[in-house]
């Protein structure tokens, strides 16, 4: 059994923010390093102006307070007031080119994160994503770059703003009246932050019930209409809806609590930044009886602690969005300190045309330490011939074409092409060299002309065309409404087996690959299907080295070599008719699944003859042909 690595230990916030550093901070990148600083300028002096406005509005109070003797001048007044527009003007613009500035730093870091991510996950091994669900691994992709951008720009632009504010009015009060103003200032921030950071880890249980419900219900929805035709078969559909209802209960109990929690914190906030505010006050009401302050002090205190009060009515939601964000970039940091399993060798060549001989040198490998699966496996394919590989279910036959594009490793003996061993040569080139047509062909949700052209990305219509005909889908495609930009549904749904078989045979053709490898690509289509693709693949297999991994015997008749696979060994090997004439499993095999054809054949002659209407439509394709 394979031993999993034990689990990495989770790394400190600051040690998430320390891997995100580089690409804010981009080496040899000036352009955008000038905007960080230009940014860090900006939020200075937007936090700058912001204290400042204060000052202008308590002289302009002073200035219009009636004292005894003294008549109020119009003018003075008159140029507070604009100096407080212009400050507040001042504040609000250096914040909002401190966001422009920054902009495309913080989206650039985000696209190379997500970027590096996405190539780091098609270069980890097919163990990795045989184990991994496909969709946890977008969902970390993009929660990830959220987190980035959700954590940038509330401690870029939130907290270390807030943060910067605070030292500033509370140096400003000390200096401007005595030590006690900035003490309670300071203990009531303190206790304020205190009391909404241990609030907001206690009620943040229930915000996660109610994202794990919520995602509950939307998983069984989703899964329930995907299967729509299924839960219809059954009529389960009161069986789907109570299934849904249940996960929205727990969601509505979740999300009731939640709030509840939510508004018990706002009323302790509120009260602690209320007997604050009182206590300056009271502090500054009888500076101002004493005479050691005016009114426009009073006011001064009053506006400063408003204004620190208000971003801090956030501090809750930044704190809680701030440690999302850290999970969610830690989670897909750590997808990219993932090793490869399967990674280019230093000093890789690449594999340069040449004629195309497949090598298997005595190959032994098995998925698990307790269960091997090939054990010795050899045999040679010379350049421009056909070798077909048999046997029973679970002998071998596909791991031969995974160990062939180098998916996984052998754990001895060799594989060669050309004679050089596929672990010494660079992947891509490898890859480039062999073409599949598999047996479950999937195709991309687009069109027909992007999945043929999927084989050799930036190939011209032309070229498209003539491997469609190759392939014996032309025809088929200029019957459809949209021809060639007929979209073809998620996994290529909207086309018969047929169909989707003959669109990966062209794409294969455009791919012209010197070595072609056909596992099992008929073995689920019916038998005329079967017979008109297997005339496709023959044409396609002419003057390339080809390996044909099959179940029906049939299609292989004509190769040049068969072996036979059982139990991780090559038991038999020669022509279809050696291998008849020897009386062993093949032979075996062939009298089974011709018995079986027979049947078959039978069998739809009985119901054909029975009932006209059972006989085979040569129409394919008639949903897309119909606009359906």
């Amino acid at each position: 059994m394979q031993v999993s690595p034990p689990p990495r230990p989770d790394r400190s916030h600051l040690a998430t923010l320390a891997t995100l550093a580089p690409y804010l901070w981009p080496h040899g990148d000036v352009g955008l390093r000038a905007r960080v600083v230009a940014a860090m300028a900006f939020l200075v002096l937007a936090k700058a102006t912001n204290v400042y406005v204060p000052m202008l509005y308590a002289r302009a109070v002073d200035v219009l307070t009636p004292r005894q003797g003294v008549g109020a001048t119009l003018a003075i007044p008159v140029a507070l007031i604009i100096g407080y527009g212009l400050l507040r003007v001042a504040t609000s613009a250096f914040g909002e080119l401190r966001d422009a500035v920054f902009a495309r730093t913080l989206q650039r870091a985000i696209r190379r994160v997500a970027l590096e991510t996405f190539r780091h996950l098609h270069a980890l091994s097919l163990r990795f994503h045989l184990d991994r669900q496909t969709g946890g691994l977008s969902r970390a992709i993009e929660r990830g770059t959220n987190g980035i951008d959700s954590v940038l720009r509330f401690m870029l632009f939130s907290v270390l703003p807030t943060l910067m504010e605070i030292l500033l009015v509370t140096i400003i009060l000390w200096s401007l009246f005595s030590i006690t103003f900035a003490a309670v200032t300071f203990v009531t921030i303190g206790l304020y932050i205190a009391f909404t950071l241990l609030f907001t880890d206690w009620r943040v249980k229930f915000r996660r019930a109610m994202n794990e419900t919520d995602q509950e219900a939307n998983s069984k929805a989703i899964d329930s209409l995907l299967n729509y035709e299924t839960v219809k078969y059954f009529s389960n559909e009161e069986h789907e809806a109570r299934r849904f209802d249940e996960s929205m209960q727990r969601y509505e109990r979740a999300a009731v609590k939640s709030q509840v929690t939510l508004n018990f914190l706002n009323i302790g906030q509120a009260a602690i930044i209320a007997m604050g505010l009182a206590a300056v006050m009271l502090l500054a009401a009888d500076g101002v009886v004493a005479g050691r302050m005016t009114v426009g002090d009073f006011v001064l205190v009053n506006t400063y602690l408003i204004q620190l009060y208000l971003p801090l009515n956030f501090l809750g939601f930044v704190y809680r969005e701030m440690k999302q964000g850290m999970v969610d970039m830690e989670a897909m940091f750590r997808l990219l300190s993932l090793d490869r399993e399967i990674a280019d060798r230093p000093g890789a060549i690449a594999l340069h045309p040449g004629p195309g001989e497949v090598r298997f040198e005595d190959v032994r490998f098995g998925y698990r330490p307790d269960r091997t699966i090939l054990k010795g496996v050899s045999f040679t394919v010379p350049p421009g011939s056909k070798l077909a590989i048999v046997g029973p279910t679970g002998a071998g036959k596909s791991t031969i074409s995974r160990l062939l594009f180098r998916f996984y490793d052998v754990q001895a003996g060799s594989i060669t092409i050309d004679g050089h061993d596929i672990r010494d040569l660079k992947q891509d080139t490898l890859r480039g060299s062999v073409g599949i047509v598999p047996q479950d062909t999937v195709l991309f949700n687009d069109t027909i002309a992007y999945n043929i052209a999927y084989g050799r990305p930036g190939a011209s219509q032309a070229e498209i065309e003539e491997a469609a005909r190759h392939a014996q889908v032309h025809d088929f495609v200029l019957r459809l409404p949209d021809g060639y930009r007929t979209r073809v549904g998620e996994r290529g749904l909207k086309l018969s087996g047929g169909e989707k078989q003959r669109v990966a045979i062209a794409r294969t053709i455009l791919k012209n690959p010197r070595i072609l490898l056909l596992d099992e690509a008929t073995s689920a289509l019916d038998t005329r299907t079967e017979q008109e693709i297997s005339a496709a693949l023959r044409a396609v297999a002419a003057n390339r080295t080809t390996l044909v991994i099959a179940h029906r015997l049939s299609t292989v008749v004509d190769a040049d070599e068969i072996l036979v696979l059982d139990d991780g060994h090559v038991v038999e090997r020669g022509t279809h008719a050696a291998l008849l004439d020897r009386q062993g499993l093949y032979a075996e095999m062939w009298r089974r699944q011709a018995e079986l054809s027979e049947a078959e054949a039978a069998a739809r002659a009985s119901r054909a003859v029975e009932n006209p209407a059972l006989r085979p439509d040569p129409r394919e394709g008639a949903d897309l042909a119909s606009g359906t």
